[in-house]
């Protein structure tokens, strides 16, 4: 597994190196809206914003984070801003793209796919590392399995992910950067150097069967629903992400988003987590992925709007909100961590360039 995560990895340090320096499954919360699949137009001058978002943030325990978000941009601009939540991953994708969201808030994949559907798409901001800086706005992809079940996945003392082949494995969804993209990048490099399956593609792992590379492939729908597959049993292996189960879990042992490591469902977890409460996991494999952005579509937002928006979130003011970046001790449900010198900071689109460059990897 070292040699696909340096795969991954050096496909992902190339452009935060050299860009760094220049500069539940849970049923989403309807009170909202839902995001609809009508086309936009010209950008609007007055009256609201539309802003959409993905499942793992459209819960209702998110609620209030987002409404921080929407607060920033509404004193910004000076207009509303609705929230638009999600069951889906494509709903979110083809809402910015063909203009019925003006914002959203998407994975790094969701966003490619968005703007090669229209490359008015943009992206406006990430959140830092803990430095500050673009060098370490990341965070990880997991593969992990029951708490138990972990020696299965060793060969001699280090972990493998040689026999997750023929296991009952879950994604989260195929718009999903660490869900989707990352894990089958990273499945497919490995088994083509150590199995030599070298015409292993994406198409053979996203249904299961017999004949198949996984005995059986479920989408969580969610980093938190794909989670609770494992969890539930569903599933022996499954694929989610680190910040999206991290107000739900807590770490047990080995350090944070290290391979080997091991987390437990808090007690108290909110839904679809209370459902598994006590259940424990081990992370087989855990690989580094780009920070998400916050995205805009500018056909619908105004040049004067968008610039608006960017100074907003990435002043001094946001980086201390506790209730956007949330210090560690914190009770507040949110969805930015307070690590170190965390802030959002403006991105370009050559930015994402290495998650274009995993399709070349996994084809």
């Amino acid at each position: 597994m070292k040699k696909t995560a340096l795969v991954i990895l050096a496909l992902l340090i190339s452009v935060i190196t050299a860009c760094g320096n220049n500069g539940g499954n849970e049923k989403a919360n309807q009170t909202e809206g839902t995001a609809a699949e009508s086309n936009g137009s010209a950008a609007k001058e007055g009256g609201k914003l539309t802003m959409v978002w993905l499942p793992n943030e459209s819960g209702g325990n998110m609620k209030e984070a987002r409404d921080q978000v929407g607060a920033i941009i509404e004193q910004a601009t000076g207009k509303k801003v609705e929230h638009k939540t999600t069951t889906d991953y494509i709903i979110a994708v083809e809402s910015i793209a063909n203009g019925s969201a003006d914002l959203a808030y998407l994975g790094p994949q969701g966003y490619v796919e968005a703007r090669s559907k229209n490359d008015k798409v943009e992206p406006l901001v990430v959140n830092s590392g803990k430095s500050g800086t673009l060098d370490d706005a990341m965070y990880y992809s997991w593969l992990a399995v029951k708490k138990g079940n972990e020696d299965a996945y060793k060969q001699g003392d280090a972990f493998s992910i040689d026999n997750i082949q023929g296991k009952r494995f879950s994604f989260v969804s195929n718009s999903s950067t660490s869900g989707f993209k990352v894990p089958t990048a990273s499945i497919i490099s490995h088994f083509s150097a150590a199995k030599g399956m070298t015409e292993l593609e994406v198409d053979d792992l996203v249904e299961g069967g017999n004949d198949k590379f996984f005995s059986q492939v479920s989408y969580g729908g969610s980093h938190q629903g794909s989670a609770v597959n494992l969890l539930s049993d569903k599933v022996d292996v499954a694929a989610f992400c680190d910040t999206c189960v991290t107000n739900y879990v807590e770490l047990l042992s080995g350090d944070m988003n290290a391979t080997g490591s091991e987390y437990k469902v808090k007690a108290d977890a909110d839904a679809p987590f209370n459902t598994v409460a006590g259940e424990e996991f081990v992370v087989i494999s855990s690989t580094p992925v780009l920070n998400q952005p916050i995205v805009v579509n500018s056909e619908t937002v105004s040049a004067e709007d968008i610039g608006a928006i960017t100074e907003a979130l990435t002043s001094d003011e946001t980086a201390k909100n506790e209730k956007i970046f949330v210090p560690k001790d914190s009770e507040f449900k949110g969805i930015f961590k307070q690590e170190g010198e965390s802030k959002f900071l403006k991105v370009e689109d050559a930015w994402f360039n290495p998650i274009r460059e995993l399709t070349q990897v996994a084809k």
